[in-house]
């Protein structure tokens, strides 16, 4: 099977942004009498709708309410986003090096995708190639978004392949079709998805990949 196109999930697959949204839920809890921690909060949060999983945390500890907790959240990961967010380890050099069609395809705003590909040196090599659910309308893991993207590259899914980090992502890209391959999945997920996807470690794996004739 020939691969034209790569799609790219952006949060914790190209940029290291999970751990830091992480920390700061995990501060906010925290600072308002919730004791959760930085891995209990990536456990729950990783490829989940932002709205979802606001709802279902906050339900759980009532500590804070919506009206205070999204501002303050938005608020303190904007600012460790601007001091500290980096690309993923090769990330940087595997998009560079990658000369069939790309996209990125994320369950998040377009405006924070930009603004992180933008911090970390990426969004150059994104330019109107950047899908959003918030416009498309469907969250991983429905499929819709990662149809989408590779509509975007005026692609058939058969030719594409996504890159995904989170059990969410992967069942978006299986539903869609594509050729799924998973970065740094962890073990739960790995058991729920079985043999169907490939599994990395690092990005620069991708180079081998890509090579290898389907």
């Amino acid at each position: 099977m020939r691969i034209d196109g790569i799609i790219f999930d952006s949060d914790g697959t190209l940029v290291d942004s999970e751990i830091l949204s992480a920390r700061a839920i995990s501060q906010i809890l925290q600072e308002a009498g919730a004791d959760l921690s930085v891995d209990e909060v990536l456990e729950r949060f990783r490829g989940c709708r932002f709205s979802v999983f606001t709802e279902e945390l906050l339900r759980d500890y009532p500590v804070i309410g919506p009206e205070a907790f999204i501002p303050a959240f938005r608020q303190r990961s904007a600012a460790l986003f601007a001091q500290e967010l980096q690309p993923m380890n090769g990330a940087l050099e595997v998009v560079a090096a990658i000369t069939i069609d790309k996209c990125v395809a994320s369950n998040g705003p377009r405006e924070k995708i930009e603004s992180c590909l933008g911090t970390t040196g990426l969004l150059p090599y994104f330019e109107d190639r950047v899908v959003s659910a918030y416009e498309v309308g469907s969250w991983k893991p429905d499929p819709d978004l990662i149809l989408h993207a590779a509509s975007v590259m005026g692609l058939s899914p058969s030719r594409c392949i996504l890159v995904e980090d989170s059990l969410a992502g992967v069942q978006a890209g299986l539903a869609a079709g594509v050729e799924v391959i998973g970065y740094r999945l962890s073990e739960a997920t790995q058991a729920a998805v079985g043999h169907r996807v490939r599994v990395i470690q690092e990005l620069a794996e991708l180079h081998g990949l890509l090579e290898t004739p389907r």
